[in-house]
């Protein structure tokens, strides 16, 4: 490989490196901005790659304001609606699939 291909090469992956950290998801970015004590970018990080496996972009956004408002949480828990139910199932999926995969 030659001094040229190889400098684009090292560039080429900086920027793939940059652009991934430039784009965390709703529940990482929230994950990373709460107070809790256990939250840490390497915690964050895997806890939103469980995110895009098995919750849909609009459920990751829900769930990224239970970081802000944990009531929320309780509110959607306690909810009598089907939407909210059914939001409620896939949620304990990921919950139970981010604490497995990621020791949370």
């Amino acid at each position: 490989m030659t001094i040229s291909r190889l400098k684009l090469a090292c560039g080429a992956a900086f920027f793939a490196c940059v652009a991934g950290a430039a784009s965390a998801g709703p529940i990482e970015s929230a994950c990373n901005r709460s107070d809790r004590d256990a939250a840490n970018r390497a915690l964050c990080n895997c806890i939103q790659q469980v995110a895009d496996f098995t919750l849909r972009s609009t459920d990751q956004r829900r769930v990224a304001g239970f970081f802000k408002d944990p009531d929320k949480a309780q509110d959607v828990k306690m909810s009598k609606r089907g939407a909210d139910d059914a939001f409620w199932d896939r949620y304990q999926a990921f919950s139970a699939q981010a604490e497995a995969y990621c020791g949370g």
